[in-house]
C-alpha cells in the first residue's frame, strides 16, 4: 500500500487552473511502449531544421522545442499541459495557497481568458472582477492567442508592482480597465459559524495543504459554540478542487473508517486504485492526524449529525468527490445545481529539474462507480440560485462544455440528444433576459454573499435540516453531457 502511495505521489489542483492533478516526481519507463513512427519523427525534424535555417529572423532552438512540446500536450485535452521552469514553479505556488499575482481562478474561452471566480479577499476581489468577467488585454498586450500559461506568466509578479487588466462584461456589453497592484495572496479557504440554534455552516472555497487542518479546527470551534448541534451545512459552491489527500480526509470526517471514498482507473497499474476513508491515504509522512483529533474532541458527532452538502457548477474535482462519497454511502443530501463534471486524473511528471509534464492519465469514479468525468454530480434536490428561480445556469460553463474534453467512458444517455435541443432553447431565452438584466443598476444584479441572512440556497439547506418544506428548483434539470468538439 505504501509503496503504490510512493509511486503515485501526491495530488493537487492548481489554483488557477483548477485542475485536479497527480504528481509523481518521478519520470516512469514504459517498458512496453509500442515502436516509435519513425516517418513522423523524421518529419518533425526535418520542419525543425527548416524552420531554422529559413524563417526570415533567427529563431531560438529551445523555445522552438518547448513550443513543439506545448502544441503537442494541449492537444489532448484541456488539463495536459507542459510546465517550463517558471510555469512549474507557479504550479507548486498554487497548492500551498500562497502565490504572487491579483488573485484570480481563471480558464480560456473563445480564445479568452475567463474569470472562474476572484479569491476572496483578493486585490482582483476588492477592485470589483466578477465570475464570469473576461480578459482581452494584460497591459498592453492582447490576449487573443496566447496560451493559458502565458497569461498566468503576464499576471504573476513582485509584490507591489502593477498590472492593468482590460475586462469586457458580457452582462453589461461593455469593456473597462482594472488596475491591480499585485500582493502574495494568502487564501482563506475554510470559514464556518453556527447559523442559528443547532445547526451550522462551514464553506471550503478550495482544497490546499492547510485545509484540513484548518476545516477540522474549525468544525471543533463549531462544537465548543454548539455541543448538541442538530446538523451541519458543507458548502462546497463554486469550489475548484484541490489536493486529492485533502478531499480523502474531508470525506473520512463524515464517513466511517475504511469506506471506499474514490476510486481512478487509467492505462497504468498504479492509477486503477481506491481510496478509502483511514488515515494512511490522506496523512502525510507521519504527520498528525486532524481527522482523528476532531472526532476525539467532538466525541464523534460528525460521523453521525445530518449533514446537508451544498454545491453548484463552480464545485469541481475535488469537491466532486467529497460530495459524489457522501451521496453514494447516503450520509448526506446534496442540494444545489449540477456540478462542473472535471473527473479526469492529470499526472505530473518531471523532466528535469525545473520542468514537467501534466498529463491526463485516469478518470475518477464514485464509491457506486459512476465516473464524475463530463458529468458531475447531480444534487438529490435541485435548488434555484434565488426565490425567483436560475434562468442563467444553463449559460454557465461546466467541463462537458470544454473543446477536447475527455468523455465519462460510460456512454451517453439516450435522452442526451432530446434534452441537447432542449438546452439550446433554454440558452436563447437565457440569453435574451441576460440582455434584459443588463440594463439594470450593478446593485440589483449583485450577488448575495455565501453564507449571508440573503443566501437562497443556503436557507433552503437550513430548512432541510429542520424537516420543513424546501423550494426546490423552478428551471433546472440534469444537463446531459456534450457531444464531444475537436477543434
Amino acid at each position: 500500500m505504501r509503496q503504490k502511495l510512493k509511486i503515485a505521489g501526491w495530488v493537487a489542483i492548481g489554483a488557477l487552473t483548477g485542475a485536479l492533478t497527480t504528481v509523481s516526481l518521478q519520470t516512469a519507463a514504459r517498458a512496453n511502449m509500442a515502436p516509435l513512427p519513425l516517418e513522423e519523427l523524421q518529419q518533425l525534424a526535418a520542419v525543425f531544421s527548416m524552420v531554422k535555417s529559413d524563417y526570415v529572423e533567427p529563431v531560438d532552438e529551445k523555445k522552438l522545442i518547448s513550443d513543439a512540446i506545448t502544441g503537442m500536450v494541449a492537444s489532448l485535452d484541456p488539463h495536459s499541459q507542459y510546465y517550463d521552469k517558471k510555469s512549474f514553479k507557479e504550479f507548486r505556488e498554487g497548492t500551498t495557497g500562497r502565490f504572487v499575482g491579483v488573485g484570480i481562478e481563471i480558464t480560456q474561452e473563445e480564445g479568452l481568458i475567463k474569470i472562474v471566480s476572484p479569491i476572496e479577499g483578493s486585490p482582483a476581489f476588492r477592485g470589483g472582477i466578477k465570475s464570469g468577467d473576461l480578459i482581452t488585454k494584460i497591459d498592453d498586450t492582447a490576449v487573443k492567442g496566447l496560451s493559458l500559461n502565458d497569461a498566468v506568466k503576464r499576471m504573476r509578479g513582485e509584490p507591489g508592482t502593477k498590472v492593468l487588466l482590460t475586462i469586457y462584461r458580457k452582462d453589461e456589453n461593455r469593456t473597462f480597465p482594472v488596475n491591480i497592484v499585485r500582493e502574495e495572496i494568502k487564501t482563506q479557504s475554510v470559514k464556518g459559524k453556527v447559523m442559528e440554534s443547532g445547526l451550522g455552516w462551514i464553506r471550503l472555497s478550495q482544497f490546499q495543504d492547510r485545509s484540513v487542518d484548518d476545516f477540522t479546527k474549525k468544525l471543533e470551534e463549531i462544537y465548543k459554540q454548539e455541543p448538541k448541534l442538530k446538523g451541519l451545512v458543507l458548502d462546497l459552491r463554486n469550489d475548484p478542487g484541490g489536493l486529492l489527500d485533502a478531499a480523502v480526509a474531508v470525506s473520512a470526517v463524515f464517513l466511517p473508517e475504511n469506506i471506499a471514498v474514490v476510486s481512478t482507473n487509467g492505462q497504468l497499474a498504479e492509477s486503477k486504485f481506491v481510496y478509502k476513508a483511514s488515515p494512511e491515504f490522506y496523512r502525510r509522512n507521519g504527520s498528525n492526524d486532524p481527522v482523528a483529533r476532531l472526532h476525539q474532541n467532538t466525541k464523534g458527532i460528525y460521523r453521525t449529525v445530518p449533514l446537508v452538502v451544498l454545491v453548484n457548477e463552480g464545485s469541481a474535482s475535488a469537491s466532486e468527490i467529497v460530495a459524489g462519497a457522501l451521496q453514494d454511502h447516503k450520509r448526506a443530501t446534496i442540494m444545489g445545481s449540477q456540478t462542473f463534471g472535471k473527473g479526469s486524473v492529470q499526472t505530473v511528471r518531471q523532466l528535469g529539474p525545473d520542468t514537467a509534464l501534466k498529463i491526463t492519465t485516469a478518470r475518477y469514479y464514485t464509491p457506486s462507480g459512476r465516473s464524475i468525468q463530463a458529468k458531475g454530480i447531480v444534487p438529490d434536490v435541485l435548488l434555484d440560485d434565488t426565490a425567483e428561480g436560475s434562468p442563467f445556469a444553463i449559460l454557465r460553463m461546466r467541463e462537458a462544455d470544454l473543446d477536447k474534453h475527455l468523455e465519462s467512458g460510460q456512454g451517453k444517455d439516450a435522452k442526451d440528444a432530446a434534452k441537447e435541443k432542449e438546452k439550446e432553447k433554454a440558452r436563447e431565452e437565457a440569453m435574451k433576459r441576460l440582455e434584459e438584466e443588463s440594463k439594470k443598476p450593478n446593485s440589483e444584479r449583485r450577488s448575495p454573499e455565501f453564507g449571508s441572512d440573503k443566501d437562497f440556497q443556503l436557507e433552503q439547506a437550513l430548512k432541510r435540516l429542520k424537516g420543513q418544506p424546501v423550494l426546490a428548483s423552478k428551471t433546472q434539470s440534469e444537463r446531459p453531457a456534450a457531444e464531444k468538439k475537436d477543434k
